[in-house]
């Protein structure tokens, strides 16, 4: 789900088409942290089009995703068809999802930056609240530069990430990755050149 305060009815617009907004292939970031990620439980939240909790399910995860749009979800379903693999989705937006209590050994979150501000601390603390015990938690986001570009993001400063926001948002976690930098991405035609991009990853304690 990668709505920045746009009506529901143009992003499943937009998800309505046979082509995957964001492509078939998980975020590369994601994809870098693979050694990290462990097994058990995940959630991949706002996932779209399913291409990251597809690939979580291939890495031996029990997975479970979300995001509003129902034509997203059904893209989702037919992605994980298509690999052989099982997804619990549901089609829910972050304040509906039934976030369960110390339930998950893995929160993925890949370009969720829909949310302003305050809705930011909430949704926060939903993913620290949902994660066990030494649980681990990926975030791919846009920096503060990607202001320069137009390749993807939702176009407004106070929704991106840098270092200290997310450092003081999950404060107590121990920090595995805190990457602020640039490069040209393919993420199908959603996501598509050179950006400003941040990698966390942090382990609850």
């Amino acid at each position: 789900m990668t709505g920045f305060n746009n009506p529901q009815t143009l992003w499943d617009k937009r998800f309505s088409t046979p082509d995957y907004v964001f492509g078939e292939e998980p975020n590369a970031f994601l994809v870098s942290q693979a050694a990290l990620l462990g097994k058990g439980h995940a959630l991949a939240l706002a996932d779209g089009e399913g291409r990251n909790s597809v690939w979580l399910a291939q890495q031996g995860l029990s997975v479970d995703a979300f995001d509003f749009s129902a034509p997203a979800i059904a893209k989702a379903q037919a992605l994980a068809a298509k690999h052989k693999v099982k997804v619990n989705f549901t089609c829910s937006d972050w304040q509906s999802f039934d976030w369960p209590s110390a339930h998950y050994d893995l929160v993925a979150g890949i370009f969720f930056q829909f949310a302003a501000p305050d809705e930011r601390v909430e949704l926060f603390e939903k993913i620290k609240g949902s994660l066990k015990p030494g649980g681990v938690l990926v975030i791919q986001g846009y920096g503060k530069n990607q202001l320069k570009y137009n390749t993807g993001g939702p176009g407004k400063l106070d929704h991106l990430y840098d270092e200290d926001l997310l450092r003081q948002a999950f404060a107590g976690f121990e920090v595995q990755v805190c990457e602020i930098y640039e490069t040209s991405i393919t993420e199908g035609a959603g996501h598509s050149g050179m950006s400003a991009l941040v990698g966390f990853v942090a382990r609850k304690p």
